[in-house]
């Protein structure tokens, strides 16, 4: 896809309005002066004097960062209006998580995968761990943020100069590389509830002269769990009594029993025909609904994991003559967290038989005489589920660059080496059992089902340590040139051209327990694989009349796994005068399917779900409301890429020096799209048997289900369009400092979701879907202070219909504010509130937690205090 080496994005670039987090005016003013400098910037291969292109770009400096009052990168992204369904953090992660510790952005809500994330103009190697089993995605979180030097989102589809992945659009995070001197930098943060305590401390340190120049900058960060008990709205997974659903797990401890055939293979089919499940008589009242005993697993689980993050960032650059440069970047960031989660639930897969020592003389025996017996239960009595996931991040580039005379003018050419690792594991600590084992002491006598607490020794012999290993590899060569080609009478017509070479491969293994389907209660995935890319690309920009350009741009790819794919893009520029200019931008991209959802072994999940099948015909609770269905997932190595065609026609306007908007209109429309969907399985194949299942039965009626089977497809697409507004103000005064007031507004217009059949449902204000996000700030400035506002809207949207609701999940809004100091000889002191209100998360009637965790923050009130010190 991509080795745009944007090296040189230098200058604070972009005067227009982009800015949801204002952007900083007086770095562009400070341009005025100096000497024009070609610089690239993120959308074109070209190096050219304009500040801007013809593509709409967000540029997040590091005062607005500042500003921002961010801790990590994930918070800064997710709070952009840009940003959509699909943008995950840690928040939720769990011990059913498949990437526990990762977070990624997804621009526009058309997923992580679809997105592009680049740091220094090159690409990072995905997560091991994709998350959801296949969504392949890069962990933000794997950069601290205090190495960043400036943040451009591109608005627009990028393939045809990034390549792969570039659908939605590109997130270039660019590292301070110029920085002279020593800077020691320390926070101490912590919620106003229980949890979410957070320190951090970095260390920056440059020198160079005209020769050369070294950055060195390291990074640590700590932050304390919140589990769903610390707050009062998602301490229990019982919602009924705020209008939601009781979500209670159907299988506790006491447990709930039914009879069974047990084959001599150990097979287990419940006799779900003949006999109805019965509750424990010892489950107390208030657990006991219809026919289960259930079990309130929130107050056991991680809301915010606790994480720890350590890592180093080496920049260097050395003039090798007049006219080279060498280059190189090294990286390394170790990130961990701990997760924890209800203890491991049994849905069927153990069994008493009619002799079993622990039914002898028992009301259960009594109640189904002669019958062997199977069960939902929870083995509380190995304590909570925990998990320890670690990712290893390392990254080098090494290249050179330099200027080059071709006939009368001077090409710009750089080529480099990346090689980008990520290494991740998971340790199961505590809770995980191994299925034989218990089996085997249930046989014996030694652990009683109908016992809710078991002996230690018992206890010891059945639980497992487990172990799952990841990698994922990027290796690439890259080289381009570019410069201007020849005069026309509009102008100078401008080239770029260049090449890249790709190797990916990454594996997740589970170890061979897992594999062997010999741990319950727990999800794992295991896949594979591997395969190399090659790439051709170039570029013209080409003056049409006197202020109008146009970008025309194609990449060429070539995939060992699946095929080729060639994405044109067409955008103009014309400034209509000196304040008026309008843009616009056509184009293709495609996303190649990744290696998981390629090389997926079988990989195990529970989600809630209907069966449409039984609910009709059987009106029974266990078949109507969604309850956890053991889901089988594959991949698949026919599948075809993702591709899209998106457009963007806009306006900026400089009303005055003071006031300035843009305006864009996009729009995407993404075909092929691979993707998961077992609730469409239950709903076309729920009677087929290669699909879905059932346990045997003696009537007309459908037996319960036992496993859905699903793998990827390219099933349908999505279309979205809507409307970006961003407006910038600067006031100067006299005597009260000088103020900058922005807004960036994002309003999505449609969000169809197209079906296999064509069938089309607008998600456009539809459950985690709001039409309208958007971010205002005021920043301050006089002598030796400075202060900041961000006020942060999500919309209303509608509760989820797929699981039956109705009504509006509510609008929220926070506000995050921050005061410095700077009257101190080198020092900078901070002392900021986010979410000032302490405004809680919307209600959601269909979570288990009370709000949607995809959409909303339940951090609640923070407060921090940050000090920096520069020698």
């Amino acid at each position: 896809m991509n080795k745009t080496t944007q090296r040189k994005l230098n200058a604070v670039l972009y005067a227009m309005a982009a800015t949801g987090i204002t952007l900083s005016s007086s770095a562009i003013a400070a341009n005025d002066e100096e000497k024009i400098e070609r610089i690239e910037i993120t959308g074109s291969h070209i190096k050219r004097n304009d500040m801007e292109g013809p593509s709409p770009v967000l540029a997040i400096n590091e005062a607005d960062i500042a500003n921002s009052g961010a801790q990590d990168v994930s918070e800064l992204l997710s709070k952009l209006s840009v940003a959509g369904q699909g943008t995950f953090s840690t928040q939720g992660n769990d011990a059913d998580d498949t990437s526990n510790g990762g977070s990624a952005i997804s621009l526009r809500g058309l997923g992580a995968d679809s997105t592009l994330v680049l740091l220094n103009g090159r690409r990072i190697s995905v997560s091991a761990f994709a998350k959801n089993i296949g969504t392949a995605f890069v962990d933000i979180n794997s950069i601290p943020v205090s190495a960043i030097k400036r943040i451009d989102i591109l608005k627009d589809g990028a393939s045809a100069t990034y390549g792969s992945d570039a659908i939605a659009g590109v997130v270039n995070i660019i590292l301070k590389k110029d920085f002279t001197g020593l800077e020691l930098s320390g926070s101490i943060a912590d919620t106003t509830e229980d949890g979410g305590k957070e320190n951090s401390f970095s260390l920056m340190w440059g020198n160079g002269d005209e020769k050369g120049h070294t950055t060195v900058i390291m990074d640590y960060f700590k932050r304390d769990e919140t589990m769903f008990a610390d707050r009062d709205y998602s301490k229990s997974a019982d919602q009924s009594s705020k209008g939601g659903a009781d979500q209670r797990s159907s299988s506790g401890n006491p447990g709930s029993y039914i009879p069974a055939t047990i084959g001599a293979d150990g097979s287990i089919t419940s006799k779900s025909d003949e006999y109805t499940r019965t509750p424990d008589i010892n489950c107390p009242a208030e657990l006991t609904k219809g026919t289960l005993c259930r079990y309130d697993y929130a107050p056991h689980m991680s809301s915010v994991p606790a994480t720890e993050r350590a890592g180093i960032v080496v920049l260097h650059e050395t003039q090798v003559s007049d006219d080279i440069t060498f280059f190189a970047e090294a990286s390394y960031q170790r990130n961990s967290s701990t997760v924890k989660g209800a203890a491991s639930p049994s849905f069927n897969e153990f069994y008493m038989l009619a002799d079993n020592p622990s039914l002898q003389g028992s009301w259960l025996q009594e109640m189904f005489p002669g019958e062997d017996i199977t069960m939902r239960r929870r083995l509380t009595e190995t304590g909570g589920r925990q998990k320890e996931a670690v990712s290893n991040n390392s990254r080098i580039v090494l290249g050179f660059n330099g200027v080059a005379n071709i006939g009368d003018n001077e090409w710009d050419w750089e080529m480099g080496y990346t090689f980008s690792h990520n290494s991740n594991q998971e340790y199961g600590q505590n809770g995980f059992v191994q299925t034989s084992r218990i089996q085997e002491a249930i046989e014996d006598g030694s652990f009683n089902p109908l016992n809710t607490t078991q002996p230690q020794s018992v206890i010891d012999g059945i639980m497992v340590n487990t172990t799952r290993n990841g990698k994922s590899t990027t290796k690439s060569y890259d080289a381009k040139m570019s410069g201007d080609l020849f005069d026309v009478s509009a102008g100078t017509v401008a080239m770029a051209v260049g090449a890249e070479y790709r190797e990916e491969s990454m594996s997740d293994l589970p170890d061979q327990m897992f594999l062997n389907g010999d741990i319950f209660g727990t999800e794992a995935t295991a896949s594979e694989g591997s395969r190399d890319q090659t790439s051709l690309f170039v570029e013209f920009a080409v003056p049409v009349i006197e202020n109008l350009e146009l970008q025309l741009a194609l990449r060429y790819e070539d995939y060992s796994d699946f095929g080729t794919n060639t994405s044109p893009k067409v955008a103009f520029r014309w400034a209509a005068n000196e304040d008026v200019t309008l843009r616009g931008s056509w184009g293709e991209a495609f996303r190649a399917p990744s290696l998981v959802q390629l090389g997926l072994g079988e990989a195990q999940q529970s989600p809630n779900l209907v069966d449409p099948i039984r609910c009709p015909l059987t009106g029974n609770e266990n078949d109507c409301n969604p309850i956890e269905r053991t889901v089988i997932y594959t991949g698949n190595s026919d599948l075809k890429a993702e591709e899209s065609e998106s457009y963007n026609l806009g306006l900026i306007w400089s009303i005055n020096d003071e006031l300035n908007f843009s305006i864009d209109y996009w729009s995407y429309d993404q075909t092929n799209l691979v993707t998961l969907d077992p609730k469409f399985v239950l709903d076309n194949h729920g009677t087929d048997p290669a699909y879905v299942k059932r346990q045997n039965s003696s009537t007309a009626i459908p037996g319960e289900i036992v496993e859905i089977y699903d793998t990827y497809r390219n099933l349908g697409g999505q279309q979205t369009d809507g409307i970006d507004l961003d407006i910038n103000y600067k006031l100067n005064t006299t005597d009260t400092g000088e103020f900058k007031f922005g807004a960036n507004i994002t309003w999505v217009n449609e969000f169809d979701e197209i079906s296999s059949l064509g069938e089309v449902d607008n998600l456009a204000g539809e459950y985690q879907h709001p039409e309208f996000r958007w971010t205002g700030s005021t920043d301050w400035t006089m002598n030796d202070l400075a202060a900041s506002m961000r006020v942060n809207y999500i919309s209303e949207y509608k509760q989820d219909k797929d699981a039956g609701a109705t009504g509006i999940v509510d609008s929220m809004m926070t506000i995050d504010a921050n005061a410095s100091y700077y009257g101190i000889t080198n020092t900078k002191l901070t002392f900021g509130v986010n979410n000032l209100l302490n405004e809680e998360p919307s209600f959601v009637t269909t979570t288990f937690m009370g709000y949607d965790q995809q959409t909303h923050s339940a951090q609640g009130r923070f407060i921090y205090l940050k000090g920096t010190y520069t020698f």
